[in-house]
């Protein structure tokens, strides 16, 4: 029989405290960059600047020269991971968290089959490696190459196969602060000096064919890896539940992990009667702790490594972080998503949802933590700090 949801009720505020101080919101920590980016099992990095703002408003004395140092010295790298979106991780989980996701991965392919009629997908993995190891391929490059092998086949879904298949990472000077340059990919094994841990021994083709043959491939996952992700998944996003915890994979059927670790877990009920675990010596802090403001990238994972995002999102502002397809950078005050932001070429424009609940204090709160984060990573530059109106604008 399945378990019943059991334990204390932790409600929203606890819940936001918590996972605050396990995403190093609550307070700055004095880790490294490095350190940071294993604790946070990685940033979310579809565009090149995010990670150096999730750090900037988390690491206490951080410049962005040490994580830009860390990408030039191949320690972290940008590779398509969890929810089939670029993230910056160190080496060592750019090795092991895609093996662990690449059933999703493999799943994707289905959206493109038709476009892959006629393609050998191991033959398309392993002309992939040799063109990409020979040199850094961009997609453009990749999907040409790629062409010339089966002009019938659509050429974006070759290069979507390509990305689904190898684990690729993009390349410096992609990424470096200041710096960057357009998208060009090797695998990561070339880049790291260092194979990944084999994820299946299902081919990719195969695991193509049938659903069937897709659940085998997400079963071959070792325990180990797996139930090694929940722990770390936990210390980082916790307390959460198995749907949390999927939504931030992208990953399904992570139950029976979750079971295998209840011993060694304590769980507790949200408000809405949903089962949460966490690990016994995880910091959950009083909710009446303070908790300062903080200035947020766009897609910082925060925001979206959850289910039930209401421990970070008020049912109210539900969505104000998005225009379109467009994703705004954030603005957090006490602990809850509150407005957003954007530099212009002379000022940091701040819009709140509503009339700052704090009054003047917490207005001056906000201006003095936007003066700190210019001064972290734009220093010696000229920007004002005012409140004002942010339009979405394309490309940003």
């Amino acid at each position: 029989m399945k378990n019943q949801p059991s334990g204390p009720v932790l409600g929203t505020r606890a819940l936001n405290r918590a996972t605050l101080d396990r995403q190093l919101l609550l307070r700055r920590s004095s880790r490294s960059a490095k350190e940071a980016v294993a604790h946070l099992v990685g940033l979310q990095a579809q565009n090149v600047k995010p990670p150096y703002y999730a750090l900037a408003a988390r690491l206490d004395g951080f410049a962005p020269e040490r994580l830009s140092g860390l990408m030039a010295d191949r320690e972290v790298v940008r590779i398509v991971t969890l929810r089939s979106t670029i993230h910056t991780h160190t080496a060592a989980d750019a090795l092991t968290l895609r093996p662990l996701v690449q059933p999703a991965r493999t799943r994707e392919l289905a959206a493109f089959r038709k476009g892959l009629a006629g393609v050998d997908l191991d033959r398309l993995a392993a002309l992939t490696r040799d063109l990409v190891e020979a040199e850094p391929r961009t997609m453009a490059g990749l999907r040409e190459a790629l062409r010339a092998e089966w002009p019938d086949a659509d050429p974006q879904s070759l290069a979507v196969a390509a990305r689904c298949t190898l684990p690729l990472v993009q390349v410096t000077p992609r990424g470096l602060w200041g710096r960057s340059g357009q998208v060009a990919l090797t695998t990561a094994e070339h880049w790291l000096g260092r194979p990944v841990e084999p994820a299946s021994a299902l081919d990719t083709a195969a695991a193509l064919d049938t659903a069937a043959a897709l659940d085998t491939a997400a079963a071959t996952d070792t325990a180990a890896a797996t139930d090694t992700a929940v722990l770390r998944y936990l210390a980082a996003f916790g307390p959460a539940s198995v749907r949390d915890m999927q939504t931030w994979a992208g990953l399904t059927r992570l139950g029976a992990a979750f079971e295998r670790l209840r011993p060694r877990l304590l769980t507790f009920r949200a408000e809405t009667g949903a089962e949460l675990f966490d690990l016994p010596d995880a910091p959950r802090p009083d909710p009446a702790t303070p908790a300062p403001p903080r200035f947020l990238p766009e897609f910082d994972n925060l925001l979206l490594s959850h289910a039930d995002r209401t421990r970070v999102v008020r049912p109210e502002h539900r969505g104000r972080a998005w225009r379109g397809n467009q994703a705004h950078r954030t603005l957090l005050v006490d602990g809850f998503l509150a407005g957003v932001w954007k530099l212009t070429e002379d000022a940091l424009v701040v819009e709140t949802f509503e009339p700052p609940r704090g009054g003047a204090a917490e207005r001056a709160a906000i201006l003095a933590e936007g003066e700190r984060m210019l001064a972290t990573l734009h220093p010696g530059e000229r920007y004002d700090v005012r409140f004002g109106t942010v339009v979405a604008q394309a490309g940003r």
